[in-house]
């Protein structure tokens, strides 16, 4: 990233608790990461909603495409980190963009706990316990196998 790029360019993972960091949020900048972030996010809850219509599910049943939804996601995550931050010198919005906007939007651990809940509604404790072990561990690996992959796909050395 070049000096201008730097001073123009937003950090995604801003923390309000520390007030340089919470200064970039002042910065006419942020108006291209929002706008990044929304475009993305767009992208990533259509792609999300056509795979629910692809393995849609009854109530109570086993929601298989949330759950290929966030395990992918979660692996293509993996992935992007280690290409953006590892292997490339991503543009400033690539982040914001593909991970926070697409991939947060594709991504839908909210679903996931409603999902959950309306399985033992509807009288299916079993599958919302099932579900609810299995999604974050499914998510975490698969967010493990993207890094390691990539990583050794693209030959970055840690």
């Amino acid at each position: 990233m070049t000096g201008r790029d730097a001073r123009r360019a937003v950090d995604p993972d801003v923390d309000l608790h520390v007030p340089a960091q919470r200064a970039e949020l002042a910065a006419p900048a942020r108006w291209r990461v929002l706008a990044a972030i929304a475009v993305g996010g767009v992208i990533g809850a259509q792609a999300r909603y056509v795979l629910g219509m692809v393995l849609p599910h009854r109530a109570g049943g086993f929601p298989w495409a949330t759950l290929l939804t966030n395990v992918s996601g979660c692996l293509l995550i993996g992935v992007l980190m280690v290409l953006v931050t590892e292997r490339y010198r991503a543009h400033p919005l690539a982040r914001p963009l593909l991970g926070v906007g697409v991939l947060g939007g594709y991504t839908t651990f909210s679903t996931y706990t409603v999902e959950a809940l309306g399985a033992v509604v509807a009288g299916r404790p079993w599958i919302a316990l099932g579900y609810v072990v299995v999604t974050p561990l499914l998510a975490v690996a698969a967010a493990t196998l993207g890094v390691v992959v990539t990583r050794r796909w693209a030959g970055v050395r840690r």
